[in-house]
């Protein structure tokens, strides 16, 4: 959410800095954003915006190895896929730190249904899937729940798609126990706010001279703000930009250097911002330029922001133990190995004795 934030203000910043129309945008897009902003609920809807014909010939451009190739199942699933996501906070989103969220919900899901989903209520996590159908798309069938031992417990609810729950909190603390023991956990990569700043004024600076800001009226009471500029040239005078502050980043954030982006198509992309009375509704970005291919006609990605829903704790979820999951996998993986038989010893017995 916070990064949502930064790039929103850097992206009015910028436009702030040049002309009339890039003024008019700027203040438009910087009051969108802080509107989001001091929301205490929240939803995003990412849409890829493609068909199968455009994914298999993305999937053949990257000449995968024989057998490797996209399955057409899977090609159609992710073709019309939609990621869903809700937040809520005690407090508005852009003063909000980790434990300010009370509630998160996403879901994955496609014309035929819901995919998988994840919520975070309180201390509990709750998921969900749908193995058979992710099975299919990924040419891998999952196994049959009715197969499985009693050992397998609830592994048996997930493969069946019911929603099951587990307590992140013991989880963190059995984590915290196992690092203490290896010498103590390694600290998390931050960021702190005076790089933040730096950060943000540096990639101010390049967007404010490579990205041309134009408005036009739309349907409805719209407002549409564009934001357009040549891919290869923006991100590597943004990296550019970003480069001397290497040292202030966290350990292992390594930045591509200009010959790692040398090849990186130079086509310019456009991004679509959408307000309705102030608020920004839409965001779409048509990838299909950067492509370099004839043969896809439709890569492009929407988001739409709302207002947003509480999540709930759905109702009949199985308890879920981590440690005792591991067990009745490991157990039906063990049970499977049990079917080597004494016949199977017997030949390999054989075996040794023809050698």
């Amino acid at each position: 959410m916070t990064a949502t934030a930064v790039a929103g203000a850097v992206l009015a910043g910028s436009a702030a800095c040049g002309t009339a129309e890039q003024l008019s945008a700027g203040s438009k897009l910087d009051k969108a954003f802080d509107q989001l902003g001091k929301k205490k609920t929240l939803s995003f809807e990412l849409d890829l915006d493609t068909d199968v014909a455009s994914l298999k010939a993305l999937d053949a451009k990257s000449e995968p190895a024989p057998g490797d190739e996209i399955p057409d199942e899977a090609a159609e699933l992710i073709s019309d896929a939609t990621i869903t996501v809700s937040v809520q906070s005690k407090k508005p989103i852009e003063e909000s730190g980790e434990k300010d969220f009370v509630g998160m919900a996403m879901k994955i899901s496609n014309a035929d249904g819901d995919l998988a989903e994840y919520r975070m209520i309180g201390d509990y996590a709750y998921v969900r899937a749908d193995f058979d159908t992710i099975g299919r798309m990924a040419g891998s069938p999952a196994p049959a729940a009715e197969d499985l031992p009693p050992e397998a417990g609830a592994l048996k609810s997930v493969l069946e798609g019911k929603w099951v729950k587990f307590n992140t909190k013991e989880m963190r603390e059995a984590a915290a126990a196992g690092e203490e023991a290896e010498g103590g956990p390694a600290p998390e990569p931050t960021l702190d706010a005076k790089t933040q700043k730096k950060l943000a004024d540096a990639v101010r600076a390049i967007i404010a001279r490579e990205v041309d800001f134009k408005t036009a009226d739309g349907e409805d009471g719209t407002e549409h703000i564009t934001a357009t500029a040549p891919f290869r040239t923006l991100i590597t005078k943004l990296f550019g930009e970003i480069r001397p502050l290497t040292k202030d980043l966290p350990p292992g954030m390594e930045l591509p250097t200009d010959k790692d982006l040398k090849d990186a198509p130079d086509t310019k992309v456009t991004a679509d911002f959408t307000l309705k009375n102030g608020e920004l509704t839409e965001v779409d970005v048509d990838l299909a330029a950067l492509a370099e291919n004839a043969q896809v006609k439709k890569l492009g990605l929407t988001l739409r922001m709302s207002d947003g829903t509480k999540p709930t704790a759905p109702a009949d979820a199985t308890e879920l133990n981590p440690m005792e999951l591991m067990e009745g996998f490991f157990g039906a993986a063990m049970t499977d190995d049990a079917e080597f038989s004494e016949s199977d010893l017997a030949d390999l017995d054989l075996a040794e004795d023809e050698l």
